[in-house]
């Protein structure tokens, strides 16, 4: 059972958050699972009634404090699950949602979870969707799945606790720091108002399985390089020379620090490609970019990120500070640093359903909502044997998308793509 809580402190990674969330850049990702069959509204929200009161990370509400923003536990009934009504990874307006920082929606055999990242990150998204998943399916099947119980899965864990500060080490006085320049940025015409052009990607992981033993790289290595290989490809010449591409990866730390933690818990490294005036064939692209993560995906250098963040909120002149001016502060730094990246590729990794749910589920995709100085990105998991990306830009040029696949099959990948149409009206 989720420990009774009345209020708890945000993680360090989520404290920033709240500070920079707007209508354009929401904060907000979206884990969907497509059913075998159309979606019952009346009992997928009977599921999430019935899950959410053993969630007590999705069971608060957001307040500000004097010094820092603050989680309380919501008492309101549960958001009302519509259908699908707004493009992914729309801002959630809290009061308008029974002050719950989460949604569920629906669309035809898709179900769609939602989340304000400040409440967790994509380990814990994953694990509540699953859950309401369990339970809905239990209510549409009550035949097939007598046999299971009402309660959540005995292997999940619900650990609230900040890994952050439980795994921080105090920096010496030579403490690291983190500095960056200006990176490319993807530009040209916009989709018209809030639209959101997705494309979906899928491919069989027995394919790129095999070609990343033939680069000796890992899955995700492989996908980043094959990203900033196509955002080269497509924009050489129409940009400037001396900006770098840098896509944006995150990295769950829990592997690293044996974390079970629903809460925030994955740092930021960077892979870094710089165009020179010769032209470089997709090999080398991936090398640089392969390289380039190897070398920050450590344990010494994951403790140097956890040290620096970590520390920024431990200094006690800091912790003084009132909110607003906290606010105004972090919101100048985010800004001022908010174009040092081009694009982000996030992988949540692998989704396992238990076997009596399995069939009932045909695939599962994960979007990431924009943010500034990045104008596309893309999600990554994978269910049973496929591997699915989903592009969410706000570009109509598809170059990128088009020359992505082009190099995947290009390497004998098979590779099937789905669009949501934005890009044609």
């Amino acid at each position: 059972m989720a420990k009774e809580i009345n209020w708890d402190k945000l993680d360090n990674t989520a404290l920033l958050f709240p500070v920079i969330a707007n209508e354009s850049m929401t904060n907000v990702y979206r884990i969907s699972a497509v059913m075998r069959d159309d979606v019952e509204r009346i009992l997928l929200q009977e599921a999430v009634e019935m899950v959410l009161p053993k969630f007590s990370v999705f069971r608060m509400s957001l307040k500000a404090g004097l010094f820092w923003y603050y989680f309380e536990e919501n008492r309101k009934p549960v958001p009302p699950v519509r259908q699908e009504y707004s493009y992914p990874g729309a801002y959630i307006n809290k009061s308008q949602n029974n002050n719950y920082m989460f949604r569920v929606t629906y669309y035809g055999r898709r179900i769609n979870l939602e989340v304000f990242h400040a409440l967790t990150d994509g380990f814990g998204g994953v694990i509540f969707l699953k859950e309401i998943v369990y339970q809905y399916l239990r209510l549409r099947y009550p035949k097939e799945l007598s046999a299971e119980e009402n309660r959540i899965s005995s292997d999940i864990f619900l650990d609230t606790e900040d890994s952050y500060i439980k795994n921080y080490k105090k920096p010496g006085k030579e403490r690291k720091k983190y500095k960056s320049g200006k990176a490319f940025t993807m530009r040209g015409e916009k989709l018209p108002g809030d639209a959101v052009g997705l494309v979906h990607v899928k491919l069989p992981i027995s394919d790129i399985k095999q070609v990343t033993k033939k680069y000796d790289t890992t899955i995700n290595s492989f996908l980043v390089g094959v990203y900033v290989y196509a955002i080269y490809r497509a924009y050489r010449g129409r940009g400037k020379d001396d900006e770098p591409i840098v896509c944006c990866v995150p990295v769950n730390l829990r592997p690293f620090y044996d974390s079970h933690t629903m809460k925030n818990f994955f740092a930021m490294v960077n892979a870094e490609f710089m165009p020179e005036e010769r032209e470089y064939s997709f090999e080398e692209v991936l090398t640089i970019v392969k390289n380039c993560l190897n070398e920050q995906i450590k344990k010494e250098n994951l403790d140097d990120i956890i040290a620096y963040n970590v520390s920024n909120e431990e200094n006690f002149i800091m912790r003084l500070v009132p909110l607003a001016i906290k606010n105004f502060a972090i919101r100048r730094v985010y800004e001022s640093s908010s174009h040092n990246t081009t694009t982000t590729l996030t992988n949540i990794g692998s989704i396992q359903l238990r076997e009596p749910y399995r069939p009932y589920v045909e695939n599962f995709s994960c979007m990431l909502s924009m943010s500034a100085g990045q104008n596309m990105k893309i999600g990554v998991c994978s269910y049973n044997d496929s591997l699915n990306l989903t592009f969410t830009s706000i570009l109509r040029d598809t170059s990128v998308q088009k020359l992505f696949c082009q190099t995947l099959t290009g390497e004998e990948i098979r590779v099937a793509v789905e669009t949501n149409g934005v890009f044609e009206e």
